[in-house]
């Protein structure tokens, strides 16, 4: 399977960095596109540019992630695409942490990755067909000081990316992890003038997301790192 067979993607934890560059690129590319986020007043312009549908979820409540795909494919079909990209980090040193702040990052960040992940192989299994990505960061390999609510939430959405990997690839679904090592320029973290490349281009981020798409199943990715050439690593 290459990509030209994939039809409709779903982007969960959708914002104006990466998710926004993915939903661009992959409406270009002639793909139906649904857009999901806590607050879905901040994506109308991307909505008009994309003509994507927009749909509020809470990725951490069951009920809101199992509503989100019966809306989505009663509108569009279900979707053979899902990249859960939703994240919340908190930092600080390990004895003043707050534990509700620890919760709310390993629910955002992991459970809602599994909630959704869930749903989305429910759909994709009878077909033996579909894939699922996932967005994770530095921390998803290496746990910075004071940092650890984010290093416990990236280090288990990639300990599910690779279970479902080794579940789900034999029976058709391309489950890929993406390695996000290093900041990622936007309008509010625009590059430097002394340093332009030392931050990730979230539209060349998204390039590498369709390149795995368009994989042929003789030669699938599973992990993908991705960093600026000069980050120290």
């Amino acid at each position: 399977m290459a990509q030209d067979t994939y039809q409709t993607a779903l982007i969960v934890g959708t914002g104006s960095g990466l998710s926004a560059s993915l939903a661009r690129l992959l409406a270009k590319n002639g793909m139906q596109v649904a857009l999901a986020a806590r607050s879905v007043d901040k994506l109308a312009a991307l909505k008009a540019e994309t003509g994507a549908r927009v749909y509020p979820c809470d990725a951490t409540r069951e009920a809101d992630v199992d509503k989100l795909f019966r809306d989505v494919e009663a509108a569009m079909g279900a979707p053979d695409v899902v990249v859960y990209n939703a994240s919340f980090r908190t930092r600080g040193p390990v004895v003043d942490l707050l534990p509700a702040d620890v919760e709310k990052s390993l629910a955002v960040t992991a459970f809602g990755g599994f909630l959704v992940a869930q749903q989305a192989a429910r759909r994709m299994l009878p077909g033996g067909k579909g894939a699922i990505l996932f967005t994770g960061a530095s921390a998803s390999v290496k746990g910075y000081a004071q940092s650890a609510p984010f290093a416990m939430s990236k280090a288990a959405l990639r300990g599910l990316a690779q279970s479902m990997a080794r579940e789900l690839g034999p029976r058709g679904i391309h489950v890929a992890h993406f390695v996000i090592d290093g900041g990622i320029a936007s309008a509010h973290r625009p590059p430097s003038a002394e340093r332009p490349d030392a931050l990730l281009d979230p539209d060349a981020i998204a390039q590498t997301y369709l390149d795995v798409l368009r994989q042929p199943r003789s030669a699938w990715s599973l992990e993908v790192e991705l960093r600026p050439w000069v980050e120290n690593f």
